[in-house]
């Protein structure tokens, strides 16, 4: 059968984990991307992947079902069925009577507006525009809006292929601003110094944002949070924090338009928020912590139905959770807890205060993800896509102790393993820093592939990881590949002693910042005998000049390269290259402006001249997020090749 596979990525601290979903000789699983409630609780309108275009690329569709029986429409896209042809998340009108959705027209990176009715017909065009447009919303009044980039040269993110690579460069900067649908267009409600991230609604009219000036890749980390008024597009600061380790996310206005609550804490990425809870008045003031003693990680954030009170989904220890926080006493409320996970595109859950159901999409190691409904934490199947494709592995929370802090992390276990016999086992260091390994499907693809070829996976979930509060992951902030490798290591062990692991059969692989952990590794210890890193970082000195978001490294290291060089090149693999034994193979996009190409070359370069098994490949045309299924293909099985050749 045709090969389809593709790597679907996490975004964290602009770095990314790839879980490939497809593979050849395995049945297609059905990913579901985000989900929306309608006002009165009767739909759901999800975003969902399984149809193959003519490249074997997976097609995005839009999917508009019935909560009471499930009966399900797939809406019609008016490009066809192609990869690029490609809706975005829908929004409810405030009446419940119909969808608004961008739609890409393939082949550029211009989007038009669309609206379509709920059994699929009237689909119209309500704005064209030549650029990209993400996180529509409708206002109470049955306004729209959207976030929107004139004339944009690549996908929105650093993780996409980077675009303007030639000319004068640093000039060419284009913003992403709040846009208003009016005539059959858009009508700019922010001004154009900005670059917008985030935004919200105010009930009286207007909007509030995270926002910042400059390149919009790089300048998140120094976001602030703004008030902007819709005709004249002024903007108004809110607020800015003073302590740069406190990056700001989810912005949302409360219900009677007097307070904003936001995310804030150390995160790597603006696509992977994690900290703490936050309010802050509109008229201005300063924010007041929510929860401040939760020891827990806030990953998403909404104003709950209860007046004042909030719905956060968390992140602790080896469980997801759902929980209503009470910014009067302090105190938060656990409605869900497990060891699954939760996500519904703006939230852990969507919900309407007007009725009881929510929904969210609901996914485990073991268990494929499918859309859920029902009361809060009491959710019953609507789909059932996926029955049937268990994958053969067994999950182990484990836990251990190192350097007085509590660890956690997940071994995954082939259960086609002969009894008795010892696996070697695959390390995967997770990007970064900010961001935590949690149950999440392990359908066809990179893991599912080694799992399948008789070996054990660690997921540790080291210092500077989520999951168990702000200030343990803060706890690797200047120490880049100190305490969290200690940890790693310690895990290790701790997955040894639960299960049958040959401890002389070990493997580390990782992206980004899980590339730079398996580059740092094998300069620190010998206990690999083989390592794939993909887009990682040898040389943090370089790196800062290097890439397109280095912004991010500042809250990490302090300063700049050059005011502070020795904290940057303390930390560097390229320092300590000629500690090297391990095999190492390195993969990377040719358009990453992330994890740029030199930093694996370098590595690479160095360990052919010191004869240290080696190879380097990179992906053209390809960005931080490896897309192509012929490309996918590859580096799959140049992996499974590299560490079947060294370890088995």
């Amino acid at each position: 059968m045709p090969v389809s596979r593709r790597w679907k990525y996490s975004r964290i601290a602009g770095f990314f984990v790839a879980v490939a979903l497809l593979s050849p000789g395995t049945a297609r699983a059905r990913d579901f991307l985000t989900v929306a409630i309608s006002p009165d609780g009767g739909h759901t309108a999800s975003l969902e992947t399984d149809a193959l275009g003519p490249g074997g690329e997976t097609v995005r569709s839009l999917v508009i079902r019935d909560t009471a029986n499930g009966q399900a429409v797939t809406v019609a896209m008016p490009c066809g069925v192609l990869p690029e042809c490609a809706p975005g998340g829908p929004t409810w009108s405030p009446d419940g009577t119909h969808l608004a959705f961008p739609l890409r027209n393939p082949g550029t990176h211009a989007r038009s507006i669309y609206t379509v009715a709920l059994d699929g017909s009237e689909l119209a065009e309500v704005a064209g525009f030549g650029g990209t447009i993400i996180a529509l919303h409708y206002a109470s009044d049955g306004q729209l809006s959207a976030l929107a980039i004139a004339d944009a040269n690549q996908e929105v993110g650093a993780a996409a292929a980077g675009g303007g690579g030639t000319g004068e460069i640093g000039v060419d900067l284009r913003p992403q601003r709040i846009g208003i649908v009016a005539d059959g267009g858009l009508r700019w409600a922010s001004p154009p110094e900005l670059f917008v991230y985030e935004y919200d609604v105010l009930p009286a009219g207007g909007f509030v944002g995270t926002a910042a000036t400059g390149d919009g890749n790089a300048h998140w980390w120094s976001a602030r949070l703004y008030a902007f008024e819709a005709k004249s597009a002024a903007a108004r600061l809110l607020y800015a924090p003073t302590d740069r380790r406190q990056q700001l996310s989810n912005p949302k206005v409360s219900s009677d338009g007097a307070s904003v609550s936001f995310i804030g804490g150390l995160m790597s990425d603006f696509n992977a928020p994690g900290g703490d809870a936050f309010v802050v008045p509109l008229a201005g003031g300063l924010p007041t912590a929510v929860a401040p003693d939760l020891k827990a990680t806030v990953t998403s954030l909404n104003w709950a139905c209860a007046p004042g009170r909030l719905i956060a989904g968390l992140v602790a220890g080896a469980h997801t959770e759902l929980a209503e926080l009470d910014p009067a006493t302090g105190s938060a409320h656990v409605l869900w807890s497990g060891q699954s996970t939760i996500a519904a595109g703006d939230g852990a859950v969507s919900f309407r205060c007007a009725v009881p159901t929510t929904a969210t999409i609901q996914q485990s190691f073991t268990v494929a993800p499918e859309i859920v409904v029902g009361a809060a934490g009491a959710w019953h199947p609507l789909t059932h896509a996926n029955e049937g494709t268990t994958p053969p592995v067994h999950a182990i929370d484990v836990h251990w102790t190192n350097d007085g802090l509590a660890e956690q992390g997940w071994l995954l276990l082939p259960t086609a393993a002969p009894p008795g016999e010892k696996l070697p086992m695959i390390t995967v260091a997770h990007g970064g820093p900010a961001w935590a390994q949690t149950p999440t499907f392990l359908g066809p693809g990179y893991n599912r592939a080694l799992l399948d070829h008789g070996y054990a996976l660690f997921l540790p979930n080291p210092r500077g990881s989520y999951g168990q509060g702000e200030a343990f992951t803060r706890a690797n902030v200047g120490d880049f590949g100190g305490g969290d490798l200690r940890d790693i290591l310690a895990g290790i062990d701790a997955a040894a002693l639960v299960a049958p692991i040959d401890t002389a059969r070990l493997g580390i692989t990782g992206v980004s910042y899980g590339g730079f952990m398996t580059m740092w590794a094998v300069t620190q210890t010998h206990r690999f005998r083989a390592a794939v890193a993909l887009a990682g970082i040898s040389d943090w000195f370089s790196y800062y000049g290097e890439n397109g978001i280095g912004d991010w490294l500042i809250p990490y290291f302090g300063s700049s390269p050059y005011d502070a060089p020795a904290a940057y090149t303390r930390p560097s693999p390229i320092g300590f290259v000629k500690n090297v034994q391990t095999p190492v193979l390195l993969m990377v996009g040719e358009r990453d402006i992330e994890c740029p190409p030199s930093q694996s070359r370098e590595f690479w370069h160095a360990l052919r001249e010191l004869s240290v098994p080696t190879a380097y490949v990179v992906y053209p045309n390809e960005g931080h997020e490896i897309s192509e299924p012929a490309h996918v293909a590859d580096s799959e099985a140049r992996a499974i090749a590299w560490f079947d050749g060294h370890m088995k």
